[in-house]
């Protein structure tokens, strides 16, 4: 279950990466920001939007939103595969609730524990008690990580 403090955070750190992966490259290429605001003022309230929907309950528009943010934020010749600490941010948690890693089928136990938000060991754990899938090539499957993250959690009284 997400929260307010998910979606703010979320929203705050994509108007980041806008920020500095799209909107300042285009006013140094333009050499000004007259033209920039405007696109700066609609992607602001776009970022909300796709927080909302990465967040939200339906699945196939959160994982097409999160393709489309990752193609146009991390664009590359390869597969998007980040470092491990990506996956502790804000759009990494969102990315990781909605379609496990873009990318890849399975991932190496320390990937998925960064994932999880928890050690290496514990991935360890899980795996050995049934709570996670080994991939049969090694490493943990990204369902499974998806699907442990998105469990309803126990509330504590």
């Amino acid at each position: 279950m997400t929260t307010t403090k998910d979606h703010v955070e979320l929203v705050a750190e994509l108007v980041r990466l806008l920020e500095t992966r799209i909107l300042d490259p285009l006013e140094i290429l333009l050499a000004s920001d007259e033209h920039v605001d405007p696109i700066r003022a609609r992607l602001r309230v776009e970022a909300e939007v796709w927080a909302a929907q990465l967040l939200g309950p339906d699945r196939e528009r959160a994982t097409h939103t999160a393709a489309r943010l990752v193609g146009a934020l991390f664009p590359g010749d390869g597969p998007f595969d980040p470092p491990e600490p990506w996956w502790r941010t804000a759009l990494g948690r969102a990315v990781a609730r909605t379609s496990g890693h873009p990318s890849a089928a399975a991932v190496s136990y320390s990937t998925a524990g960064a994932m999880l938000g928890i050690t290496r060991q514990g991935v360890h754990d899980l795996v050995k008690r049934g709570k996670l899938d080994k991939h049969p090539e090694g490493g943990v499957t990204t369902s499974s990580i998806r699907d442990r993250l998105n469990r309803p959690q126990e509330s504590t009284p």
